[in-house]
Order: structure tokens, then sequence, then C-alpha cells
């Protein structure tokens, strides 16, 4: 009997879990290791379907549709590389990849340069504010109005470019704007000027503002000149806003269209047409959406190549600084 009580009275103060308890403890820790390992994947998979979805199933069906020849009505014709081979040779792909090379300097040297002079302009004046909302209201408007707005500025007979030159006496001055080529394309490389310059010089603008001024007073206490601070101290603490401004201008260039068509519709003759304007024509007016598809994978090879190589070049130039 007293035997009998001691083990009673050691375990009296044991709270023992039932053994169904621990069961199902056992059996459901497997379950939770699996659910934290599937946790990162749960939460990424709703953006993997948008983008599998919504881009890289488009493009693959673009591959497959630039192999193609296809009007639309019938189904598609495997054809192979044919479509690639004719590009060649075709005069309206050749003119629209000068046009496309002409809209990529002319927004490089225009749009990057001036932006960054009024910015920098803009950035010791008393009336930076107001300057800002006056440069910066184009990029509010569409592109298509902005086209309308230009077209009636450099229409041929009744433009008020051509009107504002006879109306001061220089009337020889006064050209065919939009059909004669390529001065149709600078026009338009214009306007698009017009309109993108704002969000430019609001992002030098940021750059200039972050600058610390600590190395521009030891540059101007050392007796450089403003250019000079301007040239070996601004300049260079301002590359990685360059690079954004450059990457940000480049894609542009690449994907200009809608000022085009509302100004020339590529015209006269196909001559102002870049390589966005080509592969819509032939999609879309010509019905012929394999061989706009095969202009369209050009155009992204292109753009995709040429932005991988600026945007790797500038940061191995910063690492290397």
């Amino acid at each position: 009997m007293a035997s009998d009580a001691k083990p009673r009275k050691a375990n009296a103060g044991k709270a023992t879990a039932p053994e169904g308890t621990e069961v199902a403890a056992e059996a459901s820790r497997p379950f939770g290791r699996l659910a934290a390992a599937a946790a990162p994947y749960l939460y990424v998979t709703p953006m993997v379907l948008l983008v599998g979805v919504f881009l890289l199933f488009p493009a693959a069906d673009t591959i497959w549709l630039s192999l193609t020849k296809w009007n639309g009505i019938y189904p598609p014709t495997f054809i192979g590389f044919d479509n690639y081979l004719n590009l060649r040779t075709d005069p309206a792909f050749i003119t629209a990849c000068l046009n496309t090379v002409y809209w990529i300097a002319g927004l490089m040297l225009l749009q990057v340069a001036l932006g960054l002079a009024l910015a920098v302009l803009l950035n010791t004046s008393p009336l930076a504010e107001l300057y800002k909302r006056i440069l910066y209201l184009p990029a509010a408007i569409s592109g298509a109005a902005i086209g309308v707005i230009w077209y009636a500025i450099f229409n041929n007979q009744l433009g008020i470019l051509n009107a504002a030159l006879r109306f001061v006496g220089l009337g020889d001055l006064a050209q065919a704007w939009l059909t004669t080529p390529p001065l149709n394309t600078f026009s338009m490389i214009v306007a698009a000027v017009w309109q993108g310059l704002g969000p430019t010089i609001i992002l030098f603008l940021v750059g200039l503002q972050t600058i610390p001024r600590d190395p521009i007073e030891a540059a101007q206490t050392d007796g450089a000149n403003a250019w000079q601070v301007f040239r070996y101290v601004t300049l260079p603490l301002l590359r990685p806003i360059t690079v954004v401004v450059v990457g940000i201008n480049l894609i542009n260039s690449f994907k200009v269209f809608d000022i085009i068509w509302t100004m020339t519709q590529g015209g006269p003759y196909r001559s102002s047409e870049t390589l966005a304007v080509t592969m819509y024509r032939e999609s879309f007016v010509s019905f012929q959406f394999g061989y706009g598809a095969s202009v369209a994978m050009v155009l992204t090879v292109v753009a995709f190549a040429v932005a991988v190589f600026y945007i790797r070049a500038m940061f191995q130039r910063l690492e290397v600084q």
C-alpha cells in the first residue's frame, strides 16, 4: 500500500496531455513545415500569373505569329523566317529604321541636354516654381493632342509657323515642314521634346537638389569658375539621375507612335514612319499580321539590347568611379 502511494504522489504535480493531442501535434508538423515553405511562393503567385498572362504569353504568341502569314480571317500559314528575310529588302522598313535612329538622336541631344540646361538655370531661379509648372504642363496633355497642336503649327499652308515667318518678312524660310523628308521627322521630334521636357527637368532638379554642398564649396574655394564647377563636380555627381533620364528617353524614342500618327500618319509615302508606326500599319491597316509581328519582334529585340547595353555600361562606369 505504501509503495503504491509514492508514485502517485510523485506524479501528482505533473500535467499530462491527452494521448490524442500529442498524436495530432505530431501529424500537423509536416503540414506546418510545408505551409511555411510554400508561403513565399503563394505571395508571388498572383504577380507571376499576371506577368505570364499579360506579358509572356503574348510575347510567345507574337513570336509564333511572326513565323506565319495571316490576314486575320483565314487560319495562319507557317512560312518560317520569310517575314524576317523580306524585311531586309523592304524600303519602308529601312526608312523606319533610319527614322528611329533620328528619334533616338533627337531625344538624346535635345531633350536631355536642354532639360539639363534648364534644370541648372531653374535650380537658382526665384521663380523656379512658376517655371516648373509652365514647363511641365505639356506632359499632362495626351500625345494625340500634342500632335494636333503641333500640326496646326507646322501645317504647310495654314500653319502658324509659316504665317509668322511671312508676317515678319522671312517668307523665304517657310518650309513644307510635314511633307519634306527628313524635315517632317525633325519637326515631330520638336513636338515630342516639347511634351517630354517637363519631366526631364523635374528629374534633373531632384538630382541637383540632392548634391551635397561640400564638394561645390571646396571647388569654389580652390578658385574654380562656374563652368569648371559644373563640368568637374556637378555633372559627375548627377550621373545616377542622368542614367535614369537617358534610359527613359531611350525607351520613349523606340515606342513613339501617337504624335507621328496624328501629325503625318507616317507619310508622305511612308517617309516619316518609325518602327512602331510600321508595325501598326502592317498589322492593323494592311492586315498583314505576321509581317507586322516580325517588325514588332525586331523592335523589341533592338530596344531590349540597346537598353541593356546602355544600363550595363553606365553602371560599370559608376562602379569604376
